[in-house]
């Protein structure tokens, strides 16, 4: 009788697993044909699954994007291990050292797979339901009975939709497979971004983008053993999957190279056996961390990334240049079978990636990699900045406290000096040690110079958090002593007198975002062109002022506003009694210049670069909260510059908008006292134009050299690096008087994308400029140390009654390098 009820409820399962709707019965259509499934029908599916196998499905929200559309992701386990969960993952975080308490039982690795982190690549929702359906269906039980999945149907539903909802809508009855069909030629600015136009496989070391926080939370929560990242590339392009190509990071393990071709290796022999073209070794490396296969690498895990010919340009089908029709069920099929794959190889290894996994910790605190034992972060003067760093380190998991007591180090490396130096470490200084689980993944990020053992790279090659936060910095080779228990804030008494005025210093982000808010609550400031003294305290060039009397219309308000301010941000405001001062101009000299509310407008549109309009929109619109104006370029011509006070012009090609009588325009108006900010490209529009001081640099004639060097064709590719700095750190000398400068050192340490050779201005300031072997860190090509040397930066010139400042290197790079968003501030508040 017990045979036959075992066999009774086994045949019920069997028959249940069949009746579940396949993604083609829900949604009504097959994947990849009819049209592109919108988000709301690819979430509706797993929550479908999720109702359908309660015992087996968790959906879980983790966070919603800028437009609000839910984060999700859905694991799946085995129904012996769906119960254990939440213990299966106590037990794995307590075996690396990230949760307190001893792991018990057996450990179950995790497998990650990660859908459409660029909105354009549709192929890869529409294939995480069919993952998602064969494994509940039990196409391979011993993957689920080994290992927990998760499934990230889809990372940026904003940008998913934006291309998903363009498509549908250019669709005819049918897909029109010719190449130049309206249907694949996708409209500005794209559906790869997100809602802001971040790239959000750029963004996941810097999480500046509020989908990469949250992502960022439940993957610590987690710690996948496997991660698996899905993409598309040019249409013309046969499947890319591990191993990765050179260069790869020196602190990847062997045994995550070693796991990477075990991998590879499953995925190689489902494609031979599909007859499927692929290619490995080539294009993806393993270096940048802020990518969906390095972020996870440097956190232990196998990070891989996975490439099906495709993108927004192919549709549901398009014609490729070999005469064959790429279809969207193709792409799907292939992106099905590598993520089965690499499922099936972790299911195959399960107990060696789980030993492998608790080592990488382990050693990681027992006996981290590298040179350095501890970092030391000076505070004193740089607070604003020091906040938002050890605000960085909590949201990563990196543990640090701060000196107890004062200390000399002989033998360390200075970021400040690129040198080896004194350390002097003074008590309340910021320690970091690498004694810890995660050190890796800090190691990869703090260390000051980059080992690239091929200069062939994909993307930026150097990052080091204290060039990109501004702060002194030490690395240190022997244990800095140090107490979790910060020092005790000196909180300044509360302001209970009206004062003459209050003081700002301005020294970070923090008080440009402070100074942002008080504009917008009307109170009227002044900023100190020259260093002074009153009441015994020194304050720097730049410093902003406040007065009562140029805010008497205010009232009482003046004071309640701003002393809510102090309160929530203590020490930012310094009250005075007196406008009389023992040092420098008097609070109402005329070296006290008055500042300006600006009302601010961005050109966005066809001919800008999304990436770059949204790294300006993003600031303003999330870090200053300061209200900026979006202009279509289209509509440049008919736009009344007359109620603007700063124009921005992010990188682009403006030629189409700069015509004849474009730029006219653009010159009248600044003429009559606008201040115009033109970054990288944006620069070159403007280069060579009547009116406009800037200028290529001159290149001097090499004696004696050929007009056409003999080359080989087969190094092309390499050569052509030699011209090239894809992202190196550079130090540049500032003219720290001019208010483009004011709150910033000198030198300057900034990201260089490129060699645009500008010379500097004859009738102008030249405010931040490269002079003789200014390369700190990072890879940069021969030639183009040279064409960099002696070129401008940063610089600003008078034109008529209004100013243009010259952004040649972009401060707001990809949003991460802090310090780079005070000279952005500068060149909007500052700057008259």
């Amino acid at each position: 009788m017990k045979k036959v009820s075992l066999f009774f409820l086994l045949t019920l399962f069997a028959y249940q697993a069949l009746a579940q709707k396949t993604p083609k019965e829900f949604l009504g259509y097959e994947p990849g044909t009819i049209r592109c499934t919108p988000h709301y029908r690819v979430l509706d599916y797993f929550e479908y699954l999720a109702q359908q196998f309660p015992k087996q499905v968790k959906l879980q929200q983790y966070g919603t994007t800028y437009e609000n559309r839910p984060l999700m992701v859905a694991i799946i386990a085995s129904e012996e291990n769906f119960p254990q969960l939440e213990t299966i993952r106590n037990n794995h975080l307590k075996s690396i050292g990230l949760l307190e308490g001893s792991a018990s039982g057996k450990s179950v690795p995790v497998s990650w797979m990660s859908y459409n982190i660029h909105g354009n690549e549709n192929v890869s929702s529409e294939a995480a339901m069919i993952v998602a359906y064969n494994l509940l269906k039990g196409d391979n039980t011993a993957v689920l009975k080994n290992t927990v999945v998760i499934i990230d149907p889809c990372v940026n539903p904003d940008g998913y939709d934006r291309y998903v909802n363009g498509y549908n809508q250019r669709l005819g009855n049918v897909a029109n497979a010719y190449a130049g069909a309206w249907e694949h030629s996708e409209p500005w600015p794209g559906g790869r971004m997100n809602h802001y136009m971040f790239d959000l496989n750029r963004d996941w070391a810097w999480m500046v983008q509020k989908e990469s926080q949250a992502r960022n939370t439940i993957y610590q929560q987690w710690m996948p053993h496997v991660f698996a990242d899905f993409h598309e590339q040019g249409i013309n392009s046969p499947y890319f999957f591990t191993p990765p190509a050179k260069p790869i990071h020196q602190d990847v393990t062997a045994w995550q190279r070693e796991f990477q071709t075990i991998i590879g290796d499953y995925n190689r022999k489902t494609f031979d056996k599909n007859g499927w073209l692929y290619f490995t070794r080539e294009n993806f490396d393993l270096f940048y961390p802020s990518y969906g296969d390095t972020y996870p690498t440097f956190n232990g895990a196998i990070g891989m990334t996975f490439e099906q010919a495709g993108n927004g340009r192919a549709g549901l089908a398009i014609q490729k240049e070999d005469g064959d029709t790429l279809t969207l069920h193709e792409r799907i099929s292939h992106h099905v079978a590598a993520s089965k794959a690499t499922m099936e190889a972790l299911s195959a290894n399960a107990d060696k990636a789980a030993s492998e996994f608790i080592k990488f910790f382990t050693n990681a605190k027992n006996n981290p990699t590298g040179t350095y034992k501890s970092y030391v972060i000076k505070t004193k003067g740089s607070e604003g900045n020091a906040r938002a760093f050890t605000a960085y380190l909590k949201r990563m998991g990196f543990q640090y406290g701060y000196a107890d007591k004062s200390a000399n180090f002989s033998g360390a490396y200075s970021f400040a000096d690129d040198k080896s130096a004194s350390a002097s470490v003074e008590a309340g200084d910021i320690v970091i040690s690498t004694a810890q689980p995660r050190s890796t993944f800090l190691k990869i990020l703090m260390e000051p110079k980059t080992t690239l053992e091929d200069s062939v790279t994909y993307d930026i090659t150097s990052w080091a958090l204290p060039y990109a936060y501004g702060l002194k910095a030490f690395a240190l080779k022997e244990k800095v002593p140090f107490t979790t228990t910060a020092p005790a804030a000196t909180t300044p008494a509360a302001i209970t007198t009206k004062p003459y005025a209050y003081l700002l210093r301005w020294k970070s982000q923090e008080d440009a975002h402070l100074l942002a808010h008080l504009f917008r609550k009307n109170v009227r400031a002044r900023v100190a062109t020259k260093a002074f003294e009153v009441e015994g305290q020194k304050y720097d060039i730049g410093t902003v002022i406040l007065t009562r009397g140029e805010n008497a219309r205010l009232g009482d308000a003046f004071d309640t506003i701003l002393q809510q301010e102090a309160k929530e941000m203590p020490g930012s405001l310094i009250p005075v009694a007196t406008g009389y001062v023992t040092n420098g101009p008097d609070l109402g000299s005329n070296y006290v210049a008055q500042m300006k509310a600006p009302k601010v407008a961005i050109l966005t549109g066809e001919g800008t670069s999304p990436y770059a309009v949204g790294e300006v929109w993003h600031y303003f619109d999330q870090q200053l909260h300061y209200p900026a104006t979006m202009i279509h370029t289209n509509d440049f011509a008919s736009a009344k510059l007359a109620d603007f006070d700063v124009l921005i012009l992010a990188n682009g090609n403006y030629g189409r908008v700069l015509n004849e009588s474009g730029l006219t325009k653009l010159k009248s108006w600044v003429q009559a006292g606008g201040k115009l900010i033109a970054l990288e490209g944006a620069v070159g529009s403007l280069a060579g134009k009547d009116g406009f001081e800037i200028t290529k640099k001159e290149e001097k004639d090499e004696k004696g050299k050929a007009a056409n060097d003999l080359k080989v064709f087969g190094n092309r590719e390499r050569e052509s690096v030699s011209t090239d700095t894809p992202g190196a750190i550079y130090k540049f000398n500032l003219d720290t008087t001019h208010p483009l400068a004011y709150g910033l050192t000198n030198p300057y340490h900034g990201l260089v994308l490129s060699t645009s050779e500008y010379g500097f201005l004859k009738n102008g300031w030249n405010v931040g400029y490269l002079q003789k072997n200014p390369a700190v860190a990072g890879f940069v090509g021969f030639e183009a140390k040279k064409k960099l040397e002696n070129t401008l930066m940063f610089g600003t010139q008078d034109l008529g009654r209004g100013q243009v400042v010259y952004l040649v290197n972009n401060p707001l790079f990809r949003g991460f390098w802090h310090q780079g968003k005070l000279v952005f501030a500068n060149a909007v508040f500052m700057v008259n």
